[in-house]
């Protein structure tokens, strides 16, 4: 997996239990010292901000985990799957079109990076080149021929 992705969660971690942990508890100290809690809005503030800050942590932290458990060697060799290229007719279109497979931390749609969980995504994992694909978009139903594929094991995106 792109380094940069753990990167980028254990900077926001960090950040986030550097926040709960520090800030946090100062700023809710000053509040209290201001007296009637039922009225004092930076208390009430700080309390709602350390409930945001402790459910972001939480769910940055089994994202990490999520990625952590990639075992590339489980990823296909000859289907499309995470890490893929793949280059797509699109049938209405009369178009090409290409677009890379990565997490839903990476997706760019401008940049042709789409998220393994978009409906894209989703509808092309598991083809092979060759197959076509109707795919239920936001837009309305979409069918692509996937005119070329390269895995991640061809591309040297793992690890």
């Amino acid at each position: 997996m792109p380094t940069t992705i753990v990167q980028k969660l254990q900077e926001e971690i960090q950040a986030l239990e550097h926040e709960l942990n520090h800030e946090l508890p100062r700023e809710l100290k000053r509040a209290r010292a201001l007296g009637d809690l039922s009225e004092n809005a930076e208390f009430i503030m700080a309390k709602q901000r350390q409930d945001y800050v402790g459910a972001r942590l939480s769910q940055l932290k089994k994202r990490l985990a999520d990625l952590s458990l990639i075992n590339f060697s489980n990823i296909p060799k000859d289907k499309v799957a995470f890490g893929s290229r793949v280059v797509l007719y699109d049938v209405d279109r009369d178009s090409e079109v290409e677009y890379k497979l990565v997490t839903s931390e990476e997706a760019n749609v401008s940049k042709g990076l789409i998220s393994t969980t978009s409906p894209i995504g989703r509808g092309l994992m598991g083809k092979k080149q060759g197959d076509s694909v109707r795919i239920a978009t936001p837009n309305g139903v979409r069918e692509f021929e996937i005119r070329a594929l390269q895995t991640i094991h061809e591309t040297g995106d793992g690890e």
